[in-house]
C-alpha cells in the first residue's frame, strides 16, 4: 500500500511558510518558476515526446493525445500562466466585513489558505504548472498525482517548478509530485484525513466518480462535460452554425466541448442538414433520435446512453424537441451540469433557459468553449466545479481560501 504520510508532512510544513509569505515573495517565486519552465523547455518536450509515443502505442485515440502533447508554444503558455497568476490580486488576508459590537469587540472576516491541496488528474501536463501556481499564490501547498500517460512530462515539469520556488526563497515542497501512478496512490490521497485539506479530481467521469464515492477527505467535484447547444425556434442559423462548429470541433477532447445538439422541431428540417455539412470538415458523426434520423439519413440511430455520453471525439448526439421547455427538461436530465448554450433571438426565452438549466455555466448566443478559468479572468484554473457547495464553475485563487473570523477586544468577558 502506498504511504503518502511523508509527502503530506512535508506539504504541511511548507503550507505554514506559505501562509505567512508576502505577496511579493509569492510573485517572485512564480516568476522564477516561469523562468525555470522556459529554461527546461527542451527537457520537457523530450519527456513529453516519450509520453505521447507510449500513449499512442497503448492505443490512446489521436484526438485525446492532443490533451497530452506539448510543443514550445504550449510550454511558453504554461510559463505565461505562472506570470499571469502573479499579476492577480492576492486573496490571502483580504477582508469581507468588519463589525464593531456594542461591547467594543471588533469582528473581522479575512480570507485564509485551505492548507494542503491534493489533486488527482489524468493526461493534461499543463495542469501541473497551473495547480502549483494557483496553490502557491493562494498560500497553499499542493500534492499532485498525475496519470500514467503524462508521468515523464510531469516529473520534469515538477522539477522545474520546485527549483523556481526554491530559488525565490520559498520551500520546494510547496509543490510535490506523487511518483507512484498505481491506484494505491490515488486511494491513499482519498484517505489522507488530516494530511490533505481538500482533494480535487480533474479528469474523466470514472476518476470523478471514484473520488465522490470513496474519498474520506473533503473534495471539490469537477465535472466531465456532456455540454449541450440548443438551437431555439427562430434562431439565427448562421450564428448557430458558427457556435456549434466552434463548440464541437475546436478541441473535441476538452470538457467544455459540445457533445449534444438539441434542436427545436420547427428548425430541425432546415437546420440539421446544414449542421451536418458544416461539421464534415472534421467528419463529425451524428447519433440522432428517430426524428433526427428521419430528417438526416446520414445520422446513426442514438441509444439512450448516447445522450449521456461525453465522447471527447468527433461524435455528436442529436435530439429534436418540441420547444424550449422540452429542451430544458432534456438537458437537465442528461447533462453533467457543466456548460450549456442556447442560440435564440428571444430575450424572454434566453432568460428562462439561463434560470432553469441546472448547470455551472449557461450561455446565450455563445460557445460553451469559453468555460475556462483563463477566459473567465481567473488567470488559470484548478478545475470546473459542477457541485453547488463552496464553489461552482471555473475556480482558482479565491476558491482555495476560506473565511476566518478574527476578533479583537480589550478585556471583554461574557
Amino acid at each position: 500500500m502506498f504511504d503518502i504520510s511523508n509527502l503530506c508532512a512535508a506539504a504541511r510544513a511548507a503550507s505554514r511558510i506559505l501562509a505567512t509569505a508576502s505577496t511579493a515573495e509569492k510573485n517572485a517565486a512564480l516568476h522564477k518558476a516561469a523562468d525555470a519552465l522556459i529554461a527546461d523547455t527542451d527537457k520537457i518536450l523530450s519527456a513529453n515526446k516519450t509520453d505521447v509515443e507510449n500513449a499512442l502505442r497503448a492505443g490512446m485515440p489521436t484526438v485525446m493525445c492532443d490533451r497530452l502533447r506539448l510543443d514550445a508554444g504550449r510550454v511558453r503558455a504554461m510559463a505565461d500562466a505562472c506570470r499571469d497568476i502573479s499579476a492577480l490580486p492576492d486573496p490571502v488576508g483580504s477582508g469581507s466585513s468588519v463589525i464593531t459590537r456594542p461591547n467594543g469587540l471588533v469582528i473581522e472576516k479575512i480570507r485564509t489558505p485551505l492548507g494542503v491541496v491534493g489533486m488527482i488528474c489524468e493526461s493534461r501536463p499543463n495542469v501541473a504548472a497551473d495547480a502549483a501556481s494557483i496553490c502557491l499564490k493562494s498560500g497553499n501547498a499542493c500534492i499532485l498525482r498525475g496519470g500514467k500517460d503524462a508521468i515523464a512530462t510531469n516529473r520534469v515539469t515538477a522539477a522545474a517548478l520546485r527549483r523556481g520556488f526554491e530559488e525565490a526563497g520559498l520551500p520546494a515542497d510547496a509543490f510535490q509530485l506523487v511518483d507512484d501512478i498505481t491506484r494505491d496512490s490515488a486511494t491513499a490521497m482519498m484517505n489522507a484525513v488530516g494530511g490533505i485539506d481538500v482533494l480535487i479530481p480533474r479528469g474523466g467521469r470514472g476518476l470523478i466518480r471514484s473520488v465522490v464515492e470513496n474519498a474520506r477527505v473533503p473534495y471539490i467535484e469537477t465535472g466531465s462535460g456532456n455540454c449541450h447547444v440548443y438551437v431555439d425556434s427562430g434562431a439565427d442559423m448562421e450564428m448557430a452554425l458558427r457556435i456549434l462548429h466552434n463548440a464541437k470541433c475546436s478541441r473535441p477532447s476538452v470538457c467544455n466541448a459540445c457533445e449534444s445538439l438539441v434542436v427545436a422541431r420547427d428548425m430541425a428540417e432546415e437546420f440539421l442538414p446544414l449542421a451536418f455539412r458544416a461539421l464534415q470538415d472534421h467528419n463529425v458523426e451524428f447519433r440522432g433520435c428517430p426524428e433526427t434520423c428521419a430528417i438526416l439519413p446520414e445520422a446513426i440511430p442514438a441509444t439512450e446512453e448516447d445522450h449521456y455520453t461525453e465522447y471527447n471525439d468527433y461524435i455528436l448526439s442529436v435530439k429534436v424537441v418540441s420547444g424550449l421547455d422540452e429542451a430544458i427538461a432534456h438537458i437537465n436530465a442528461h447533462s453533467t451540469h457543466h456548460s450549456e448554450a442556447i442560440v435564440t433571438r428571444d430575450y424572454a426565452r434566453a432568460r428562462r433557459f439561463q434560470q432553469l438549466v441546472d448547470s455551472a455555466a449557461v450561455y446565450v448566443n455563445a460557445s460553451t468553449r469559453f468555460t475556462d478559468g483563463g477566459e473567465f479572468g481567473l488567470g488559470a484554473e484548478m478545475g470546473i466545479s459542477t457541485q453547488k457547495l463552496h464553489v461552482r464553475g471555473p475556480f482558482a485563487l479565491e476558491a482555495l481560501t476560506c473565511e476566518k473570523t478574527v476578533i479583537s477586544g480589550n478585556g471583554q468577558i461574557r
